[in-house]
């Protein structure tokens, strides 16, 4: 029977698609037998070899590749190749070899976790066979990595100390230049130089010399932080890039002068070099930056420049390069000892402010301390409470304050005009953050002999910000023996009316801000009001301070019925004698 010409197509079509079939059989075949020989000559000499599934799941493993992650081949093939991988995802490998299925080989380098936890880098070759699988071809790269490893640390790192070199010190300051334009912030470097080194080495030797500068470089990074970078600069130079200062030019400074002073500290403890005991002493200088208008070369000159000023001024010690910013620090200095210096020589004197009734009568006075200086003249707390706070000379000076307030009590008590008056003394944060703060109210309170119920101490907001169960339990205690309290500065920190309803408050004084605009401000009146209505019903009373014309009195105390008031109105802070002849 004769074919027509369209059967006679379909099955020629038919036998081209069964010799096609065969054809690709016999190449995989092929490809299979030359992967096997592959493996066989990889696995000779040392190279590992794996054929993974579509998922990753390995269907076949060299020996190589199992002396190399410590496993058997039986657990291998059980496993998934994300079970080794540092970093891939079992989805992340499925979607990698389907890529590597589409375009037939990719070549990369990886780790991979051996069974005793240790990594072993791996340069991985990947090719498709067919469309179900890969194979993968590995080599052992981790001597190499190790090498460079040490390329790198040899090119970047001084060899004697394991701290950045000058070359990559350059980079880091380069960095911080520019982050310091960016984030605002000030940025400082401190060139720092050994003093009489030479001697050390002429005398005793260049290994106890190196001895001496692998501990100096020790104690460095000891005294920086995180982010900040000490380098070995030459000799026996070093150099310090801190970052992340403040803003500010003054506090910036004040931060660094407080790390270079550390760091003069740690230095001259005194080294153990060997059977030697050896002393010390370093020359600093230091330069801040703020922005990438002045150059790396510019920054290490003028820190350069300083630390041989720190030379010439005697070693042992630091010096800032800009002329005005040394001035300004010397002159915060000075002033700092000035101020440990007047408590020990009865240079600061209590000033007491009024505080009068709605009719004007004097209730009492908050304590204001004055620091009569034998060169400045007086100077007002402005000046020097702050760098109490700073320094934790506060600590001395607060308990200075509520000493000679709590005696002016004993002496108040035994006067007619004066027994009746309460007198107001602040306790900073860092008085009440001491464990014993309140131990320390009651013995001066015995020691004295002041009456506890007519001393009232006044804390600001920023009590609440920590610990704040802590605050109450101190403040539950003297509350119990009649101490009062007052919560000064109302309305401007951290206000919360959860924790306001929990303190042992007696007293809310409404901040000198808000009373400057009440003639002028229906906002401020606003707050005022707010102020005075909340405390009614917490059952507190309300001070308004800063209270300066009639007006404000007259809208305070009369209008809106503020208990107290506070003010240049009512009178100046006046020392004892002073208040004394306002009351007769």
């Amino acid at each position: 029977m004769a074919m027509d010409f369209g059967s006679a197509a379909i099955y020629a079509a038919i036998l081209l698609n069964v010799l096609w079939a065969i054809w690709i059989g016999a190449l995989q075949v092929s490809r299979i037998r030359q992967s096997r020989h592959a493996e066989k000559a990889i696995d000779s000499v040392g190279s590992g070899y794996w054929v993974l599934d579509a998922s990753g799941r390995f269907v076949d493993v060299n020996a190589a590749y199992c002396r190399m992650v410590g496993y058997t081949r039986k657990q291998i093939l059980a496993m998934h190749i994300a079970d080794f991988e540092a970093v891939a995802t079992r989805e992340g490998i499925r979607k990698q070899i389907e890529r590597i299925l589409q375009k037939g080989q990719e070549r990369f380098e990886t780790r991979h976790k051996r069974s005793n936890g240790e990594w072993v880098d791996l340069e991985v070759t990947v090719t498709a066979v067919g469309k179900h699988q890969v194979i993968v071809y590995l080599r052992d790269i981790s001597e190499r990595k190790k090498a460079a490893i040490e390329i790198n640390q040899l090119a970047l790192y001084d060899p004697l100390t394991a701290l950045p070199n000058r070359r990559l010190l350059q980079d880091r300051l380069q960095q911080a230049l520019r982050n310091a334009t960016r984030s605002k912030h000030h940025g400082a470097l401190l060139f720092i130089d050994l003093d009489h080194f030479k001697t050390l080495n002429d005398t005793q030797g260049h290994a106890k010399g190196d001895d001496l500068l692998r501990q100096v470089a020790q104690r460095l990074v000891s005294c920086v932080r995180e982010g900040d970078t000490v380098a070995r600069f030459g000799g026996d130079e070093f150099v310090m890039v801190l970052v992340r200062l403040s803003p500010d030019a003054t506090e910036a400074a004040a931060e660094v002068r407080s790390i270079g002073e550390k760091i003069l500290i740690q230095l001259g403890q005194g080294f153990r070099l060997g059977d030697l005991d050896h002393t010390t002493t370093a020359s600093m200088g230091i330069s801040l930056f703020s922005n990438q208008a002045v150059s790396i070369e510019d920054v290490l000159r003028q820190a350069d420049l300083a630390m041989y000023k720190s030379k010439a001024a005697g070693r042992n010690g630091l010096r800032f390069f800009d002329p005005g910013m040394q001035v300004a620090i010397e002159a915060r200095m000075a002033l700092e000892t000035d101020l440990r210096n007047a408590l020990l020589s009865q240079q600061l004197v209590l000033h007491y402010q009024p505080q009068a009734d709605r009719h004007r009568r004097i209730v009492g006075a908050e304590a204001l301390v004055r620091w009569q200086h034998p060169r400045l003249g007086l100077v007002m707390p402005t000046q020097f409470i702050p760098l109490a706070e700073e320094s934790g000379i506060i600590l001395q000076l607060g308990q200075w304050v509520l000493e000679a307030a709590c005696l002016q009590l004993v002496q108040w008590a035994t006067q007619a005009r004066t027994s009746a008056l309460v007198l107001a003394v602040n306790v900073s944060v860092r008085q009440l953050q001491q464990p014993d703060f309140v131990e320390q109210v009651l013995d001066v309170l015995r020691r004295t002999g002041a009456n506890p119920g007519k001393l009232k101490l006044e804390l600001t907001e920023s009590i609440l910000v920590s610990n704040v169960e802590d605050v109450i339990a101190k403040m539950s205690a003297l509350k119990a023996v009649g101490v009062s309290f007052s919560l000064d500065d109302f309305g401007t920190g951290y206000s919360s009316l959860a924790y306001l309803s929990r303190l042992p408050i007696d007293q809310l004084k409404i901040d000198r801000t808000f009373v400057a605009n009440i003639v002028a401000s229906a906002n401020a009146v606003s707050i005022c009001v707010a102020v005075i209505s909340l405390a009614r019903s917490l059952n507190l009373n309300v001070v308004a301070e800063g209270v300066e014309t009639e007006e404000q009195f007259q809208l305070l105390a009369c209008v809106h019925q503020c208990d107290y008031v506070q003010g240049y109105l009512i009178g100046h802070p006046l020392p004892a004698d002073g208040l004394q002849a306002m009351l007769d």
